[in-house]
């Protein structure tokens, strides 16, 4: 079998308890979708650097407080490339969110996250990353963005 091409993600979502700072995706991948904060890593970029980056052009801010929680790929049948999804938890932000181009940010209670608005993994690691736990975890897809296939671990390192 084909390797497939790994591409480099990040991605940080805000946790603030009991709050949980989303951003809704206004164009690109993931339009109409609410998710965390981040996008891909840059040639000469380190995993951290792309993410303060990222969020500072989501968000208008970026965060003090960054711990990498997960690492989670994802892969669509027949697509040519893995996402490979560096994941942080933020707890403090240097400023308030504000709108941008690509998202508006918004704040819901942890009891009320838009899963149904959301891709549909989040449901499944959402907890895991909640309650504080590293994981690992792989999810296929299918073309019309069902989970085909999934596994989802607790790891003492990332």
């Amino acid at each position: 079998m084909k390797n497939k091409y790994k591409k480099t993600l990040t991605l940080c979502v805000i946790h603030e308890h009991p709050r949980v700072l989303l951003g809704m995706k206004k164009r690109g991948f993931g339009e109409g979708k609410w998710n965390g904060f981040g996008g891909k890593v840059e040639e000469g970029e380190d995993i951290e650097e792309a993410m303060h980056r990222e969020m500072r052009e989501e968000m208008g801010t970026s965060v003090k407080n960054l711990e990498k929680r997960a690492i989670i790929e994802f892969e669509t049948e027949g697509e040519p490339e893995i996402q490979r999804v560096h994941v942080f938890h933020g707890d403090t932000l240097e400023n308030e969110p504000a709108e941008s181009e690509e998202m508006r940010p918004q704040w819901f209670h942890i009891d009320e996250i838009p899963f149904e608005d959301m891709w549909p993994d989040d449901a499944h690691w959402f907890p895991m990353f909640f309650a504080g736990k590293n994981f690992e975890a792989k999810f296929l897809f299918d073309k019309d963005e069902n989970i085909i296939d999934m596994d989802i671990k607790e790891t003492n390192e990332i």
